[in-house]
């Protein structure tokens, strides 16, 4: 009988310290989900290949608009290269270059990106990246989006850190990551070589019971 108590004791103790990773380093990490639903008629969705045409289309109507702080305009020049980028996507289980990318649907019309630029599981962070097309900004499109991979990322992936770098005058994009709760961690000179130009950086971040402790207030 008391051998049957210290296997019970035993096997709650290991559950409760958890199965996998975070607390085995060695198990697979999680993959983020396909689909985040932020509410009615608003969604974050991974593309598939139907999207390339009307993912195109947002970014070409935005050209100028985007290229202000983007530097990967120039590499978009025809359906052919979203077609390229979405297959790829499919072919690594969601992952490009160590992103994972969602599309922004309003309504069913994809209005922009938000993006994992890069996940380090061994530190347990991450960074986002995020656009929106023209015509709906000012409506925090960006702002919930961001919100909503960041809850994603603290409760279902267990990261701990999430991480925004803006150009240092690009006003929307830093106001995002104020709106979040996030605070300024750095200044870094020439961060980014911008067509041509260099633009400084800053550095915002938030962890995971900053995040808490905002969402509870």
């Amino acid at each position: 009988m008391n051998n049957q108590i210290y296997i019970v004791q035993f096997l709650r103790d290991f559950m409760s310290e958890g199965v996998g990773w975070p607390h085995d380093p060695r198990a697979p990490h999680p993959n983020p989900s396909m689909h985040l639903l932020i509410e009615e008629g608003f969604e974050l969705q991974s593309p598939v290949e139907s999207d390339a045409e009307p993912l195109f289309m947002c970014v070409d109507n935005n050209r100028d608009y985007l290229r202000l702080w983007l530097p990967w305009l120039d590499d978009v020049t025809s359906i052919d290269d979203e077609i390229s980028l979405i297959r790829k996507i499919s072919e690594n289980g969601g992952w490009i270059d160590g992103s994972w990318l969602y599309l922004i649907r309003v309504n069913e019309q994809i209005v922009g990106v938000v993006s994992l630029n890069w996940v380090d599981w061994n530190n347990r962070s991450f960074g986002l990246g995020y656009w929106i097309s023209e015509d709906v900004t000012g409506m925090g499109i960006a702002t919930k989006s961001c919100k909503r991979v960041i809850q994603h990322c603290f409760d279902d992936l267990l990261l701990h850190r999430a991480v925004i770098e803006a150009g240092s005058e690009n006003s929307a994009s830093i106001s995002v990551a104020e709106r979040l709760g996030m605070r300024l961690e750095g200044n870094s000179k020439d961060r980014e070589w911008l067509y041509d130009r260099f633009v400084d950086g800053l550095m915002y971040a938030l962890t995971a019971p900053e995040w808490r402790l905002l969402i509870k207030d």
